[in-house]
């Protein structure tokens, strides 16, 4: 009997401590937890390139560039083959699906994108500017997600619209600034609106070494 109690207690302790390392594991991931990053891997047999153009980009307005280079750490040496991931609400401010979706694609609808950086840093994407939720009570922003290799998946600080009356100053002054501010202004360029981020791998970016 004390044989038998002291394996129970013995397979208690390891599977405790199991528990607790991955807890800890969790935590110390690049960036912290993140429900929905994995989505990230969504794009299938896609080859990707460093532009990318989201579905119903024809058809709505007013049409979105969102273009810029993606750094190194040191804000200064462009990253290759980095993988951005967004997604985004159609016209009526809701994650429009089509009822066949998979995975992610349940939660964040099918207006979504994924590009991998050039030699220079460069991604473009096409889209069209989101509408904010129908309640209204948050300003319009575009998800973006980022893989870099050697690292796990991380969000950052989403695109938000510098001209847009539900950002506030105290929203923007609560961002978090990950990977570099995610405010943006729209400039209307050769018909499109077009805004211009750079994005800084690692900065503000919990974990991140």
């Amino acid at each position: 009997m004390r044989t038998l109690n002291f394996i129970l207690i013995l397979l208690l302790t390891v599977t405790s401590c199991e528990s607790q390392t991955k807890k800890t594991d969790t935590n110390k991931l690049v960036g912290g937890p993140c429900e929905g990053c994995e989505a990230i891997y969504e794009y299938g047999n896609l080859k990707l390139t460093s532009t990318d153009t989201l579905p119903d980009f024809e058809k709505n307005e007013p049409k979105l560039k969102l273009t810029g280079t993606v750094f190194e750490k040191d804000g200064k040496t462009p990253a290759e083959n980095v993988i951005l991931y967004i997604y985004q609400t159609d016209r009526k401010g809701i994650y429009a699906t089509k009822g066949d979706e998979k995975g992610w694609a349940k939660r964040h609808g099918y207006i979504r994108g994924w590009i991998k950086t050039d030699k220079l840093g460069k991604y473009t994407f096409y889209t069209f500017r989101p509408a904010s939720y129908p309640s209204g009570i948050e300003p319009e922003h575009i998800h973006i997600t980022v893989k870099e290799p050697n690292k796990n998946e991380y969000y950052i600080d989403e695109f938000v619209f510098d001209d847009d009356p539900m950002l506030t100053q105290k929203e923007k002054e609560e961002l978090e600034n990950r990977s570099g501010s995610g405010i943006v202004q729209p400039i209307l360029k050769d018909g499109i609106l077009t805004v211009s981020r750079d994005i800084i791998l690692g900065l503000n970016i919990p974990n991140y070494e």
